[in-house]
């Protein structure tokens, strides 16, 4: 397969296993439960297996770390306390869109964690652990890429940590 996004040429280069699902964007633009969770309605998956990616400012900054990619399932939400801790920072807060667009070179709702502008700390929640195959952002609106949570880890060098909460 040819690579069509950044996310897609890092995990071919990294010789990982992996499978493109597209869906039409346009179906879950708008949608009333968020566009994560139409995702997963329009791939036909549920939602525990579909993560979003998403960016918190580290306050203060760390070790020269100003920013961290939190990775954590549609149906939920990060807990912005338990990935400061999972870093070992104060605290964290949610980047703003257009910082977190050009921050990871990609366009929220194609937000993905892979071939990012530059490489960041990263923290998976543990619930990927429980699974077989995750679906994460394949680097565009409409496209994910299924793949194993080892692999995920193993090609971000990602921490796994507690991170997500209930939505409400």
């Amino acid at each position: 397969m040819k690579a069509a996004t950044p996310a897609l040429v890092t995990l071919e280069q990294r010789g990982v296993s992996f499978v493109v699902h597209s869906f039409d964007q346009t179906s879950v633009e708008g949608n009333d439960v968020g566009y994560g969770r139409a995702a997963a309605a329009a791939l036909g998956v549920e939602e525990s297996r579909v993560f979003k990616t998403l960016l918190a400012s580290v306050e203060p900054p760390l070790s020269g770390v100003a920013h961290v990619v939190a990775i954590v399932p549609v149906n939920t939400q990060v807990s912005l306390k338990a990935l400061a801790e999972a870093i070992g920072a104060k605290r964290c807060e949610m980047a703003a869109a257009q910082v977190a667009q050009r921050i990871t070179g990609y366009v929220i709702g194609g937000i993905s964690p892979f071939g990012q502008r530059k490489k960041l700390t990263t923290v998976v929640d543990q619930s990927a652990e429980l699974l077989t195959t995750m679906f994460v952002s394949g680097g565009k609106r409409g496209l994910d890429v299924e793949l194993s949570p080892s692999d995920l880890v193993r090609v971000l060098d990602a921490r796994v940590a507690a991170i997500a909460v209930p939505n409400g």
